[in-house]
């Protein structure tokens, strides 16, 4: 499982650009397979390389939720055919990152209609740069954008179920959003939740930890105990699982704010070390403490 994590997340960190494929000696992505976990009737779990992907399928199509990266595209489709699904209908982008729209240009020239919030078809038409990795990704092509945003919420019709889609301010990014299936209760909430570690938090897209933490605080007053809880990264989850999550994150902005309050620079606010108690559970992602430290510093 450990290496599991450290390997999805160095491919994550990268941030490929959504178009770039790595010459054949120097693919990453060779031997990525792509897991199927179906967690509602139609409704399937998707993990490979970089964020987990949701794939509704039924009487009206196949409707996708993010799609890791581009080389990874011939495999993702295939898993998707192989689980009864075809060229999906509609495509929506939980965030901007890499991740999470690399395939995106490969699905919009095969018909796919992409939505996600405005945010992310702004950062994806722009230069965008990613302090924490030293990543730089420029203006993707045209058939890489959404094509319909919005800007609080929309819902989609779709499969016998109501998929509602609500962007959450300032979070990981501030291009977040989340999607509600409320028949099969099942919800994908993107890079609000890292399950089982802690998250990168992007404050060069106006991210923040406080965001986050109101996120999922969002998300939790919407769920039940019976709510499947697909992450942005990581094993499939639950309600009780994501409470623990955000208790973490409110524990950590909270020393750390009050550290910060107190005029303690970002180097004496890592070296005190105010995370040591909860390493041993969250710290064994790709992000290591005092690196996750920093970031939140900053995002505070």
């Amino acid at each position: 499982m450990k290496m599991a994590k450290s390997t999805s997340f160095l491919l994550s960190a990268l941030f490929v650009a959504a178009g770039a494929v790595a010459h054949e000696h120097e693919n990453p992505y060779a031997d990525v397979t792509i897991q199927t976990t179906e967690v509602a009737s139609g409704i399937y779990m998707m993990t490979g390389s970089g964020g987990n992907i949701a794939v509704s399928i039924g009487p009206d199509g196949t409707f996708l939720i993010d799609d890791q990266f581009a080389p990874l595209n011939k495999k993702i489709m295939k898993a998707i055919k192989a689980a009864g699904g075809d060229t999906p209908k509609f495509l929506v982008n939980t965030h901007w990152h890499g991740d999470h729209t690399g395939g995106n240009q490969a699905m919009g020239e095969a018909g796919t209609i992409i939505v996600a919030h405005e945010n992310v078809r702004k950062r994806l038409s722009s230069d965008q740069f990613v302090k924490a990795f030293n990543m730089k990704s420029g203006p993707q092509p045209k058939a890489a954008l959404p094509v319909i945003t919005f800007t609080n919420e929309v819902t989609f019709h779709w499969n016998n179920d109501d998929l509602n889609m609500v962007h959450v301010d300032n979070a990981h990014t501030d291009s977040d959003s989340y999607i509600f299936f409320k028949n099969a209760n099942v919800i994908h909430v993107g890079d609000l939740y890292f399950s089982g570690f802690y998250p990168f938090i992007d404050p060069d897209s106006k991210g923040s930890i406080a965001g986050v933490i109101a996120g999922v605080n969002k998300v939790l007053a919407r769920i039940n105990n019976d709510t499947k809880v697909i992450p942005g990264h990581g094993a499939l989850s639950n309600k009780a699982e994501l409470v623990a999550y955000r208790d973490m994150l409110s524990t950590v902005y909270e020393r750390i704010k009050t550290m910060k309050d107190a005029g303690k620079t970002q180097d004496e606010v890592v070296a005190a070390k105010p995370t040591a108690d909860l390493d041993a559970e969250w710290g064994d992602g790709f992000l290591k403490p005092d690196q996750w430290v920093g970031i939140v510093y900053q995002g505070v």
